[in-house]
């Protein structure tokens, strides 16, 4: 008997083994059932086929093959019955005036999902360039923003990598209220001139990881907004633009702290600023940012390598008191090298009510050639611990007092 049962479980393992092995589903938007093609508006058939892929009890993949295709607007929505992918092999196109889309936010938005991949090598051109002319948001700050070019909203578990975003009419990618999500492979693009065209923002969210991506556009190639925790950014490389940014933060009411932020070996290239910190002066509500960690970074011709502005005002007029109530603690900078566009290469300036605290300088390497005076560094209200620092960037002129 016991050679019989030996004999079945062989037999059962054999025919498990020469089973073959499901693969994904695959929902094409150009097959006969969804009927897209090249040239026209996809819209109808990539929710169509998104609903389907949706409802699939096993995994399943929307794909957009190659060719140009006009979407007004889409939102994907969760949660799914199971994983699910959205190969983008072609280019997507965005209205060029943002006021035929309803919602005006979000050109494309993915809510409530929890495995998701976004690939495919495609682009997402949000053919922004009529939008940065008409944005006042940089002197306005009640202003209308136009619509993101990608947001991701309450995603879990989930991966966005090999795309490209072209030319969103704000910004590119949006990130709120996910979780353990990587983006990685991006490419992001949008001219200098480019208003609001901020690379990745993200909001509210815990252990995201950016890594392998080349980001130029108008703004911040990456900013991070309020309640962002363990936020990993690795091998970016950022230009033009303006930096690589924590906040700006103290803005609103009942704002949350930020914590656990990593940044390390990026290279930033004739950007407007490097690695920054930025706070409004006149923050209603108390908050923190912590455990900001800079390293291994590469600055080519970056007009503020190194930079915590607790004074950020981008609009005409800010008040400038009450000051920030954002307090600053436990933030390091080290083996940061290359050129500064301006003789000011390190300018720490903390609020004048809650000092920044437990700052470090290791290891920075930054030259100046242009002919503007020596170069420099100033601190206020900071005394931060200096090793393997010129005296030149070490902050020489330091005070606990307002900077003049």
């Amino acid at each position: 008997m016991a050679v019989k049962l030996s004999f079945l479980a062989m037999l059962l393992c054999l025919l498990l083994a020469s089973t073959p092995k499901a693969h994904a589903s695959v929902f094409d938007v150009t097959s006969a059932t969804y009927g897209a093609k090249p040239g026209s508006d996809v819209s109808t058939a990539l929710a169509k086929a998104w609903s389907d892929a949706c409802a699939s009890p096993s995994a399943s993949k929307v794909v957009i093959p190659s060719g140009t295709y006009k979407l007004k607007e889409a939102t994907f929505r969760g949660p799914c019955k199971a994983p699910i992918e959205m190969q983008v092999q072609g280019t997507l196109q965005a209205p060029a005036d943002a006021g035929q889309l309803t919602r005006l936010d979000t050109w494309v938005g993915f809510q409530y999902i929890d495995m998701l991949t976004l690939s495919g090598g495609g682009t997402f051109d949000g053919q922004g360039a009529l939008s940065w002319n008409q944005n006042d948001c940089h002197k306005n700050k009640n202003c209308k923003p136009p619509p993101v070019n990608l947001r991701f909203e309450f995603l879990t578990n989930s991966k966005v990598q090999d795309i490209t975003s072209l030319n969103s009419k704000f910004f590119h990618i949006h990130v709120f209220r996910c979780n353990h999500t990587t983006f990685q492979q991006l490419t992001i693009t949008a001219p200098d001139e480019s208003r609001n065209t901020d690379g990745i923002h993200i909001g509210a969210s815990t252990g995201i990881n950016i890594t392998h991506s080349k980001i130029g556009t108008g703004d911040d190639c990456i900013s991070i907004g309020d309640d962002s925790h363990k936020i990993t950014v690795t091998g970016v490389t950022c230009g033009p633009g303006h930096g690589i940014s924590i906040g700006s933060l103290g803005k609103y009411k009942e704002e949350k702290d930020v914590t656990g932020i990593i940044v390390k070996n990026c290279t930033l290239t004739n950007t407007e600023n490097g690695v920054r910190i930025k706070t409004f002066p006149d923050s209603p509500s108390p908050s923190s940012a912590s455990g900001i960690h800079y390293e291994d970074i590469i600055m080519v011709n970056v007009s503020n390598p190194i930079l915590i502005d607790q004074l950020y005002c981008p609009y005409t007029k800010c008040e400038q008191k009450p000051p920030s109530k954002v307090k600053i603690n436990n933030v390091s900078f080290k083996n940061i090298k290359g050129s500064s566009f301006t003789p000011l290469a390190v300018k720490l300036v903390c609020t004048t009510g809650k000092p920044c605290e437990n700052v470090e300088l290791t290891d920075i390497d930054l030259t100046y050639g242009g002919d503007k005076g020596p170069l420099t560094s100033v601190c206020s209200n900071v005394k931060p611990a200096i090793t393997g620092v010129t005296k030149a960037l070490g902050c020489a002129t330091s005070s606990l007092a307002p900077l003049p």
